[in-house]
């Protein structure tokens, strides 16, 4: 029942109004018309998302490189420093990736990555 409740109800000011199903109905159809509107979230939603598990990744290596370097594991400011490299590090990689992909076409930017490790 209270999961019914939430799901039924939406809060405005002043307390909480119900809804009744032609709001959903119409909200669902109004998704579908504006195409637009739909991709825009799809995008910011896979952002997020990514975004997410690049922080994730981010904190497991955070992990070893603490166990590796004792420095690390006592100073907090390295930590930051390490997550905040990291992440501009992969934002400067693909603005280089797409940069590269444009100008030397697909096949030589995948070889020069290659040759890059």
């Amino acid at each position: 029942k209270f999961r019914r409740f939430l799901i039924c109800t939406t809060m405005v000011e002043g307390g909480i109004a119900p809804v009744n199903k032609t709001e959903f109905t119409e909200l669902f159809r109004t998704i579908w018309k504006t195409p637009y509107i739909l991709r825009l979230a799809m995008t910011a939603g896979i952002g997020g998302l990514l975004f997410g598990y690049d922080t994730a990744v981010i904190s497991g290596a955070l992990l070893y490189i603490r166990d590796d370097f004792k420095s690390v594991d006592k100073h907090t400011w390295l930590q930051e420093l390490i997550v905040s490299t990291s992440v501009a590090a992969a934002i400067i990689g693909a603005a280089i990736g797409a940069w590269m992909n444009d100008s030397l076409g697909r096949k030589k930017a995948i070889l020069t990555a290659v040759d890059m490790n």
